[in-house]
């Protein structure tokens, strides 16, 4: 597979960890964890100084109860515009179990007009992780094990691992599987509240900021140091985003929201 990435340079912004809340935190009063909504969508433009140069869209498709376990799916989809020098479409899905963590994953990336796809499937209890790769879904050019001895992320389950460990004040490395390799991303949850502004809203939103360094390089380029910005309430929603990719730094902000009852929280003070 010549690319494939944590759901690309667009997403990575967004990843975090941190499996307990810290002391402070604790005593700051933690809102409460309502991250998972079934029909949740979220839509970031991403841009380069003033150029806009294409979309993400996450979507929380539906809970699954059955067997006695609770599975959440999700979607994710990338599609750069018609700007010169960018041409990325992609498409992740995941199910991800109820402590965030991954339990499959498929990614497709197209690439000269076919579409590169990569299947994960994590067996926990057989400590392995078992690979495909193929092309447009028909052809199988490659099958493997990787050995885990802990729990794992893909690039879209991060999304949301981040949103549940958002109030966490830890420093952590993350096992992530990316590009069918074993990586790590350092994220440093330092609870500084503050606020930014959001072009989407006629007010300045209540956030959460954190950052952090990937070890690796992702899909487009991606690499090194990145800063987000979280919603500071239950939906820890991802609000803003600031990344290096091959062009160079990018933001990634919300634009559009479709989930019940909720708007950024506007920013006190």
């Amino acid at each position: 597979m010549r690319t494939r990435g944590a759901l690309g340079a667009l997403l990575l912004a967004f990843v975090a960890a941190g499996l307990f809340r810290s002391p402070a935190a604790r005593a700051q009063g933690v809102p409460p964890d309502h991250v998972f909504v079934d029909g949740e969508e979220l839509v970031y433009n991403v841009r380069y100084g003033f150029i806009d140069l294409g979309q993400v869209r996450i979507r929380t498709i539906r809970t699954d109860r059955g067997g006695g376990t609770v599975v959440y799916e999700a979607k994710g989809l990338i599609d750069s515009y018609k700007v010169p020098f960018v041409d990325l479409h992609a498409i992740y899905e995941s199910r991800i179990d109820s402590g965030g963590f991954s339990r499959d994953f498929v990614g497709r990336q197209k690439d000269d007009g076919r579409w590169d796809v990569a299947r994960y499937t994590f067996d926990y209890p057989g400590k392995r992780v078992l690979i495909a790769t193929g092309v447009n879904d028909t052809v199988v050019g490659k099958r493997d094990t990787l050995p885990i001895t802990t729990p794992f992320q893909d690039g879209l389950s991060l999304f949301f691992f981040a949103r549940t460990r958002l109030f966490s004040g830890a420093k952590v490395s993350v096992p992530t599987l990316i590009k069918e390799q074993k990586v790590s991303t350092t994220i440093d949850f330092k609870d500084e509240h503050g606020s930014v502004d959001l072009d989407a809203a006629d007010y300045p939103v209540d956030v959460v900021r954190f950052d952090g360094n990937m070890d690796f390089v992702g899909i487009y380029g991606l690499t090194g140091a990145f800063e987000g910005w979280f919603s500071n309430d239950d939906a820890r929603v991802p609000i803003q985003a600031k990344m290096k990719v091959l062009i160079g730094s990018v933001t990634v902000e919300l634009m559009k929201w479709t989930r019940p009852g909720w708007n950024p929280p506007r920013a006190k003070g």
